[in-house]
């Protein structure tokens, strides 16, 4: 571990005895594509974690985008019929010729990474604590076809709110957990790693962290999970955000199955089914695949622009956002945050296994999921659906904030880290109690 590193753990909160002995754990490490200590004392041992790819492997990569056999131009002039192929050809040559993926790996390698072994399955997150005493705890988690990269960006404002616009009493402790089989996470060799298992071992993980109590924030798998631990931990999970919560009623949600919109829907209302319609019309292909035949799915542990291809066919208002960067137009994201990503996915090779999650999850996307702790949501125009605050009162009887925004999408902390960070702090405001925020130790 760098003298650099050892700064950056100390201005994160870690105090000195911490650091050496952080220090005298990495020093252990094993080389790798990531590194983490062994630990000889036991399984409940938290780790630190460098990321260090072999150059080996950004060659391999760089080789297999150039070498890559593209297909005929798509016959229509819009994305119909899929991913567009100068799009793909335009990523490809960014990818091959100016990417570097060493910077994403410097940016990670400041942070306090850690692993932990949870049922089986070692788990990697990046714990950040604010140097104000009173931080409140915080887990967020992401989906697919996303990563610890979205939520680089809103770990300064979370942790130091008051050098961004607000207020030290709004300080988190920040924890971001790669899912199993996802990124430097380990990959279950078992069946059962499902949203439900997951949220269990991220009450575990908090605790072990040494926070007894919490707030948590999702989007996508993130919002099963994350309403999942509000669900099994009621006492613990002291509130949850999310941006795609699981609130649409059970009569909307017949309809969406082949019916009419149901009668008597305000315009927000009708605007959020007319959203989800379309998605289950022209979205769904990826998922289904996903949820019936992970297995099958070869060709994104062996191509790179393939498995690029496949994450950008998400859903049709971020491949349009993605489709302007690479066209050389701003927005929320660059073309190194798209590729950071991706390039993530290809070097982990977790293309199936993040896959696997579809074929797990036995939860509706979408439907209540009884939880009861305060909750607040965040919607965003082009998420999958904007969810209206009728609906949101109705699936969350303890609805501490809503706000409807008028810019994001699916990625939100990612594409509008502003907005998001400054969500997450009206959102929790009124829960902060001094006495349940339970400092954390490195173990």
């Amino acid at each position: 571990m760098s003298n650099s590193l050892a700064t950056s753990l100390k201005k994160n909160g870690l105090g000195a005895r911490t650091v050496i002995a952080l220090l005298a754990l990495a020093a252990a490490a094993i080389p790798g594509s990531g590194q983490a200590a062994d630990s000889h004392i036991n399984s409940n041992a938290v780790r630190p974690f460098h990321v260090s790819i072999p150059k080996e492997k950004l060659t391999d990569l760089r080789r297999r985008i150039e070498l890559t056999k593209w297909p005929t131009r798509e016959l229509v002039p819009d994305a119909s019929q899929g991913v567009q192929l100068a799009t793909m050809q335009k990523l490809a040559k960014y990818w091959a010729s100016e990417y570097d993926w060493r910077k994403v790996e410097a940016r990670l390698n400041v942070l306090p990474q850690f692993v932990t072994e949870i049922d089986g399955v070692d788990i990697h997150f990046i714990h950040v604590r604010s140097k104000h005493p009173t931080a409140l705890p915080l887990i967020i988690t992401h989906g697919w076809p996303g990563s610890i990269i979205e939520e680089l960006k809103v770990i300064d404002p979370l942790t130091n709110p008051a050098a961004y616009g607000g207020s030290a009493s709004d300080a988190f402790d920040v924890v971001i957990p790669s899912l199993p089989g996802h990124g430097f996470s380990g990959k279950p060799t078992e069946l059962g790693w499902d949203p439900i298992r997951i949220a269990r071992a991220w009450i575990v993980l908090m605790k072990r962290l040494g926070y007894p109590q919490f707030v948590a924030s999702g989007g996508d798998w993130g919002d099963p999970v994350t309403e999942q631990m509000a669900v099994l931990a009621p006492l613990t999970v002291l509130g949850i955000h999310l941006n795609m919560p699981s609130a649409v009623p059970t009569e909307v949600s017949k309809a969406l199955q082949g019916g009419p919109a149901p009668g008597g829907l305000s315009p927000d209302e009708k605007h959020a089914f007319d959203q989800l319609d379309f998605f289950f019309k022209n979205g769904l292909g990826y998922a289904q695949e996903m949820n019936h035949k992970p297995q099958t799915l070869y060709a994104l542990e062996d191509s790179p622009v393939g498995l690029a291809g496949w994450m950008l066919d998400h859903d049709l208002r971020s491949y349009e956002l993605i489709a302007r960067v690479f066209d050389g137009k701003a927005e929320g994201l660059t073309r190194d945050d798209i590729l950071d990503n991706i390039t993530l996915y290809w070097l982990t090779g977790t293309a199936i296994s993040s896959a696997r999650l579809y074929w797990e999850n036995k939860l509706p996307f979408f439907s209540p999921q009884g939880v009861t702790v305060p909750v607040a949501v965040s919607a965003f125009p082009d998420e999958l659906y904007q969810c209206p605050q009728s609906w949101a009162e109705r699936a969350f009887p303890r609805l501490i904030h809503y706000h409807k925004l008028d810019k994001g999408g699916h990625f939100a902390a990612w594409e509008q880290p502003e907005v998001f960070s400054t969500e997450l702090r009206a959102a929790f405001r009124t829960l902060r109690k001094a006495e349940t925020n339970a400092p954390a130790t490195a173990k």
